[in-house]
């Protein structure tokens, strides 16, 4: 690879010649080399340590993503990696990680100090709450049962009372003590219960367990709190209900439980908290209850005060966090690149140095070594990184340089597959083909306009937006792609003008060759008059209207597909002589090349020049219907060396068909035994020299080194030993070579009916937009022009705008997409096939790029 001279222009033909280099780091300045290589993006590291774990520094991300998330749920604007900069400046390495960890171990202390003091008083505040409501509530139920004006309609009771219309404790009279919990107001009774409250949806089992437990021994009334009362915890707000995904409520009964018996109440208490209700002391009492309501009230009222002091608090607490977490968030991703970059490093304990390996661009190899002079003046040593170029048989990864014109064009090839190594890149040729493609299916001027001006406003926010996009995903796909939509659009003008139409309009920039009659007879067909003139480009606007313009169009796209399908593929079995010459490997010139292109040029090539000559020759003048070249095709297969007279289409035709045939058939034989036949001559003559591979035994596994070195019997007998990579990877065997070109022949020759049948798809997609673009304009702006007065202008305004959405909608948006998908279709299948093996690896290098901004799923 060091014979290699790096060309003063990169180019995008072929991937960027790489070599293998070596470094040798001292570790005091190796943080600050993968720094300055890690900002210069040219460099692919080697892993020379497969066993080590890579770098986690998990606690200190850990404490990010708490102290972000807990930003994010107060809905606190953090400030972008850009504006804190000059928070990083001068500080990198372990130690500055260190200082950071210990900062973000106190500030996430602190927090969740507040974090724990802010949710126990929620809680405190919820059970606070509960308890006023079941006070409220067995305060009402209590007036309900002794007479007084209750609101009977908010309890359930746990039994039917029939007919029974007087007061629960109405006729009460004195008792003696039940072992109850207070005194009624109506006399010394007393009454026992339990009261609290338990989960709304758990309340219909509740009942049916206790009256199943207590047989019945029991009186039981409930009451529903309403769902805004109860404060919900800051824990459970980010939750939603199962039921619609609205916000999540607390959704609980009140209820109180009369039984008699210590027993049975302490039944009541034990299946009540089993099924986690929440119980409370409840007097009997009416004044100790008022009293009990009060004191409730008053300490909600102190606990919401201390609450919103602990939350202003702690917010002002993030607050300041969140000026400066940004940065911190881009230190701690660097320094993880950079520690995972020295694990693949290796210690050399010789020279007391590292030792790394990686892939550089030839030609950036001097930026190379400027990075590493920075790096030892950067770390205050004179002593720098040394680089040593290495001779491999590996191969390299592809690494294609691109700039912001042609980077989306070399993606879309990039998405089929990563070219190999050195191999011609379909991505400079798609540069023109892509969007030319899709502007024979999207052909309007218009529609055209419409998106070269939309890319072209995407072109000039370039500095706005940048690399990192406009935020969104969809927008993004635009914005990245602006360069491709814009060319698309330009092409789409020019086919527009060369089929003359312009919003299923046609253009007249000259005279037409057709000249329609002034009178005609009513019911009849009018024919127009052909003239001496000739249009000057693209389609004639005289054929704009004409009943037979669909037959003359349809035929011509046609036809124009074909051509296009053919010289597209045959450019690309063309690129395979580069492909050939470039690796050295001119026999497979005459071994693929000759008889492939043959092939296609025997038959569809043939069509072509059929096509073409159809076009050339006046068959009005010649007096007869031109042939149906399509039924000529077929007969060719069908009947070789019969021509029907009145379809042939020149003289010799049946001798010319019968050649082109046989010399298809001919390159079927070639194509499928040279392959293997040079295949196989190679191994023969590595064999006549002596050279075998390194064996062990019958097995045929490849000897290890120490085996190799000990066992010298192959070599007394004048056997040398040699061994590739391409050895060690993979053996020759002819049988598998012969398989796979028998695949390959059958892949190409039936690739070569169907492929030609799939740029069909030009002529197709190109007239189903024309005749949608009119049946668009004919439903709206058209029908505008049939009123008359007032009317006609409101008309006009209103199918006008319901057709420019309509247009951008479905012609520009939708059709365009649709083409898009067919154009892309094209170039990965009927394209890239003929020539691109795509079975390389994409250059990868070290970079800090993404490192500034907080992770996706973090908030």
């Amino acid at each position: 690879m060091g014979d290699y001279e790096v060309t003063q222009y990169p180019s995008l033909l072929r991937s960027e010649h790489m070599t293998l280099v070596q470094l040798f780091c001292p570790i005091d300045v190796a943080h600050a080399t993968v720094e300055a290589l890690g900002e210069l993006e040219r460099i692919q590291f080697k892993d020379l340590n497969p066993d080590v774990n890579p770098f986690q520094r998990t606690y200190a991300e850990r404490r990010l993503r708490f102290l972000t998330q807990q930003i994010a749920s107060q809905g606190i604007h953090i400030r972008p990696a850009s504006e804190t900069l000059a928070l990083l400046s001068g500080r990198s390495g372990p130690q500055a990680l260190d200082d950071l960890d210990t900062r973000l171990s106190e500030s996430e202390s602190r927090v969740q100090a507040m974090n724990t003091s802010f949710e126990n008083l929620e809680k405190r505040a919820l059970e606070l709450e509960e308890a006023r409501q079941v006070l409220r509530d067995t305060e009402r139920f209590f007036l309900e049962a002794q007479g007084g004006r209750g609101a009977p309609g908010d309890y359930r009771a746990s039994f039917e009372q029939g007919e029974m219309e007087a007061p629960l404790l109405g006729d009460v009279e004195h008792a003696g003590p039940a072992g109850g919990a207070g005194d009624a107001a109506a006399g010394g009774f007393e009454l026992e219960f339990v009261a609290g409250t338990i989960d709304r949806s758990r309340m219909a089992t509740f009942e049916r367990v206790l009256w199943r437990v207590l047989r019945g021994n029991l009186y039981m009334n409930s009451a529903e709190i309403a769902d805004d009362v109860l404060p919900v915890p800051s824990t459970m707000q980010g939750t939603s209900d199962s039921a619609g995904g609205e916000e999540k409520r607390l959704r609980k009964n009140a209820f109180v439980i009369f039984a008699h018996g210590q027993d049975l109440l302490d039944k009541i208490r034990k299946i009540a908290e089993s099924m986690g209700a929440t119980l409370f002391a409840i007097d009997s009492s009416s004044d100790k209850r008022s009293d009990k309501l009060r004191e409730v009230t008053s300490r909600i009222e102190d606990l919401h005060s201390v609450l919103y002091n602990t939350n202003q608090t702690r917010r002002a607490e993030l607050l300041k966090i969140a000026d400066s977490i940004s940065a911190w968030w881009a230190l701690v991703r660097k320094e993880k690149v950079v520690f995972a970059t020295l694990n693949m490093w290796q210690w050399d304990q010789g020279r007391k140095t590292l030792v790394a390996e990686g892939w550089v661009p030839t030609r950036d190899i001097p930026q190379v070594q400027a990075a590493l002079r920075r790096a030892s003046e950067n770390a205050g040593t004179s002593v720098s990184a040394l680089l040593h170029e290495l001779r491999t048989t590996k191969t390299p990864p592809t690494f294609h340089r691109t700039n912001k014109f042609t980077e989306g064009f070399q993606n879309i090839i990039d998405a089929y597959g990563i070219g190999s190594y050195q191999e011609v890149n379909p991505g400079l040729f798609t540069v023109i083909t892509f969007p030319f493609l899709f502007a024979v299916m999207f052909g309007d001027i218009g529609h055209g306009a419409l998106m070269m001006l939309s890319a072209l406003v995407l072109i000039m926010l370039e500095k706005k937006f940048g690399k990192k996009g406009m935020g969104s995903e969809i927008l993004d796909t635009f914005y990245f792609g602006r360069y491709i939509i814009f060319l698309m659009g330009a092409f789409a003008i020019y086919t527009g003008i060369m089929y003359n139409d312009i919003f299923s309009l046609s253009l007249r920039l000259g005279p037409s060759q057709w000249h329609w009659p002034d009178e005609g007879s009513a019911g009849k067909a009018v024919e127009a008059i052909q003239t001496s003139s000739r249009y000057w480009i693209g389609l004639d606007p005289g054929w704009h209207g004409a009943e037979n313009a669909l037959i003359f169009t349809n035929s011509l796209k046609m036809k124009m597909s074909i051509v296009l399908g053919v010289l597209h593929m045959s450019f690309a079995i063309c690129l395979q002589v580069l492909n050939h010459l470039h690796f050295n490997r001119p026999e497979l010139i005459w071994a693929e090349f000759l008889p492939q292109i043959l092939f296609m040029e025997s038959i569809f090539g043939y069509l072509v020049v059929c096509i073409v000559y159809k076009w050339s020759v006046d068959w009005e003048a010649a007096g007869r219907n031109p042939p149906n070249l399509l039924n000529m095709l077929i007969q060719m297969f069908l009947s070789p060396g019969n021509v029907n007279p009145d379809d042939q289409l020149y003289r010799g035709q049946a001798f010319v068909q019968v050649f082109l045939l046989l010399l298809a058939l001919v390159c079927v034989p070639w194509m499928l035994c040279t392959r293997p036949y040079l295949e196989y001559r190679e191994m023969h003559k590595i064999k006549e020299q002596g050279y075998h591979g390194i064996q062990n035994g019958e097995n045929g596994a490849h000897a290890t080194d120490d085996e190799t070195d000990t066992d010298g019997e192959g070599a007394h007998q004048g056997h040398a030993v040699a061994m590739t990579e391409e050895a060690e990877e993979e053996g020759h065997d002819l049988g598998e070579v012969i398989i796979h070109q028998v695949i390959h022949t059958i892949e190409f020759c039936l690739g070569c009916i169907s492929n030609t049948a799939s740029y069909l798809r030009l002529w197709a997609l190109s007239l189903a937009h024309a005749q949608l673009s009119e049946v668009l304009w004919n439903m709206t702006i058209e029908n505008a022009f049939g009123f008359e007065g007032v009317l006609a202008v409101v008309m006009l305004v209103f199918l006008f705008a319901m057709w420019f959405v309509l247009t951008i909608a479905i012609l520009c948006v939708m059709e365009g997409l649709s083409a898009f998908l067919h154009a892309l279709r094209l170039h990965w299948v009927e394209f890239n096939s003929k020539f691109f093996i795509g079975a390389g690896t994409a250059f990868d290098p070290l970079t800090f790029e993404g490192t500034d901004e907080i992770p996706e799923g973090v908030i």
